[in-house]
This record gives C-alpha cells, structure tokens and sequence, in this order.
C-alpha cells in the first residue's frame, strides 16, 4: 500500500467508525438472555470471519468475580450476551475455538482467564489490539487513546467501573457496553494493516496464540502469603501472622460477598503482621485502620495474631527460595552486552525494549550462552519469531563477548 493508498483507506475507515459510533448515537443491539436465542445467535456467527468480543465484569463488587456480559460485534450484528440469564452458555465454546473465526479482543489477558474459569471457553485465532499497539510502537495502550488516536472519538468512561452484576441494567449502561465492541473490528484491520508493512504482522499472530493459552491462576491449598507482595521479606513468626490475618480476611471477604481490598487493604496486613498486637489497645497503636474497621475486626485480627504466635518455633512456615545455578563470572558481562544491543534495537524499531527480549529471557541467553542458531532452538523460552527476527544478532553479540 503506498502513501497515498493508505491515507485514503485510513480516511475512509475512520469515516466508517464514526458513522456507526458516535457518542450521540445509540447504537442498535440485541440482548440475548436465553439458550435459545444463543443458539441461533451462534449458528449466525458460523458465517462471520471475523468478530469483536469485550466483556463486563463484577471484580470490584464481588468475592468471587464472574462474567456479566459478553459483547460481540460483527458487521452485522451488535450483541449483548447476558450470562448470568442464560444458564449454559456451552452453544457458543465451538465458536471460541474455530480457528477459521478471528475473535478481536483489547486487552485480552484478562478476558481470556476469565472465559475459561467461568465458562470452561478456549479461544483460537485471538487478535489482541493492545499488542498490536505495542508493536507499533504506541505509546498510550488503552482503548481510549488508541481510539482518539486513530478515530477521534472518545470514549464514556463513566461506567468502566459500575457493578454489572445488578439486575435488571439501566438502559445507559447497556449502551455503554454494546458500544465497547463495534470499533474493534475496524481499529484491528487498521492495526493489522500498518504491522503487515513494517513486518511485524507474525510477532503479533504468535503473542497472541501464547495468550489464548493463559488461565487464572489456581492457590490448590497454597499458603496465601505466597502470593502477596513482601511476604519473602519476612522473619518466619512474622510470615505466619501474615497467613493468618489473610485468612481472615479471606473468610470475611467470602461471608460478606466483598473483593478482599475492601475489607482490608495489604498494606494494613502488612503492618499488623510486623506488630503482632496481642491486644485490641496494641492493635490500635499500631494505626493499621480506621476506625470503622477497628469496630468491625479488632477481636477478629487480634485473635488471629494470638493464634500465629502459639505455633511452635519448629512448625513456623519458611518462605520457599529458589537457589540459582552457579554462574559463570562472565554471565553479568554478556547481561550487560545483550541489553546494550536491544535498547539499541528497540530505539531504531521505536518500540518498548521489553517487547524484544525482557529481562528473564535475556538472563537465560546469557547463561546458556548460545554460539549459534541451533543452540538458540534450544532455548524453549524464546518465540519464534525472536529467534527468526533477532537471532543471528544474538549469537553475534556474545560472539563478540568471547573475543
């Protein structure tokens, strides 16, 4: 596509988006709220080609967060899927999974867990916008800036963060959410258009095949402190206060029906775990709440500490590390040699040098130290398409390093 091609096709696309979204216009859109409906809604969508899919959900109102809309737009169609209606949403996974179909989603990371949790929905042939910004170059990644960047229009932010768990929905929030998808398909031709010149088209297609394949993470019975912020910082009697104030919290979160933020916050947890209050008054010094929470969970934090602190010295839990191999002296050398190159790469490419190689796949070339195109296939950690783009740089630059 030439200079003048593009500027047209560009032209007439944004023109397109706005005739169907104007922020004054209220979008056409179904509402589909039992099987039946679904089903025939599917068998409409085994002729499409390509397909945008957002969701709603209810992770700042809820202990355990769910799926309370499904988006899809086509070109022919605009839908709101309401899950929590339609009892067995299992007419639309062969959708989700066909590979013939592209499903558009931005910012997908979380979509994709939270489909396959609720829904047991796998997805293939996903195209993230958000990457695809990325590896433009793009600086600003959200959906709003991308689309005031590309289509001038803005977008109602006002109910990104409502409970879309309430039944029935005001009307002003279902037009919120039919007009999340309609822009998707267009933004990613868009997207797919300006990658496919600068070559960067298959980086994209293989970023997103890994991130169909993410779930949501499981605990199976892990201690929680594993999974907060600073726990591996902590002496062992002050670790296994710290369990048992997260646990507390946790069942209170679970009776209540609160996300765990709003009973209480880490960095509250954090400083009672290092006081270790015996007493309610000790609990107060401390100054980890406020006063409506000292009324609502003073003798239940407290009798939480006391119970931590009567585990015997032998049982306290220890925070599990890993020990790193022995390294060569030279692998800080060839860290620092490899980062050299991809900052120098990302700059010429304009894009974020993470995209490149981040820090971790960066430590394992270093240690495995590659000296040639075959050692780097054995580097499971690297996509294909670092090893087809970047590969040869690589083997060079610690060829360099050996000299």
């Amino acid at each position: 596509m030439n200079f003048l091609d593009k500027i047209k096709w560009l032209g007439e696309t944004a023109l397109w988006v706005k005739k169907r979204i104007k922020d004054n216009i209220r979008p056409d859109y179904q509402i589909i709220d039992t099987e039946s409906e679904l089903k025939t809604f599917t068998r409409k969508l085994e002729k499409e080609k390509t397909v945008a899919v957002d969701l709603e959900a209810d992770s700042m109102y809820h202990f355990r967060e769910k799926v309370c809309l499904i988006q899809i737009a086509t070109k022919r169609a605009n839908v709101i899927i309401d899950p929590l209606q339609v009892e067995n949403l299992a007419p639309i996974r062969p959708f989700f999974s066909r590979h013939d179909i592209k499903k558009i989603f931005h910012g997908a990371d979380y979509d994709v867990r939270s489909l396959y949790r609720d829904f047991n929905v796998e997805i293939n042939n996903l195209f993230d916008t958000q990457i695809a910004c990325r590896f433009l170059g793009i600086q600003e990644t959200g959906l709003d800036a991308v689309l005031r960047k590309h289509f001038n229009i803005a977008l109602d932010k006002r109910y990104q963060k409502k409970d879309w768990s309430r039944r029935p929905l005001p009307a002003d929030m279902l037009e919120y959410a039919a007009k999340d998808a309609i822009y998707l398909v267009p933004l990613a031709n868009l997207l797919e258009k300006e990658l496919e010149r600068k070559g960067r088209l298959s980086w994209v297609y293989e970023e997103c095949a890994d991130l169909s394949r993410v779930r949501a993470a499981s605990s199976d019975g892990e201690p929680l402190y594993l999974k907060f912020k600073g726990a591996g910082r902590l002496k062992s009697r002050d670790l296994a206060v710290l369990e048992a104030l997260l646990r507390f919290r946790k069942e209170v979160a679970e009776q209540k029906d609160k996300p765990l933020f709003k009973i209480l916050g880490n960095d509250s947890l954090l400083k009672i775990a290092k006081a270790k209050p015996l007493t309610v008054r000790q609990l107060e010094k401390a100054r980890a709440l406020s006063r409506k929470q000292m009324r609502m969970y003073d003798k239940g934090l407290v009798e939480a500490v006391k119970e931590a602190m009567e585990i015997a010295q032998k049982d306290l839990p220890v925070y599990p590390r890993k020990k790193g191999p022995v390294l060569s002296p030279k692998v800080p050398d060839r860290v620092k040699a490899l980062k050299r190159w991809r900052n120098t790469k990302a700059r010429s490419l304009e894009i974020e040098p993470g995209l490149i190689c981040n820090k971790s796949l960066i430590s394992t070339i270093a240690i495995k130290n590659p000296r040639n195109m075959n050692d780097l296939e054995r580097i499971k950690e690297m996509k294909n398409w670092q090893r087809d783009a970047f590969g040869k740089d690589l083997v060079t630059v610690l060829r360099k390093g050996r000299r």
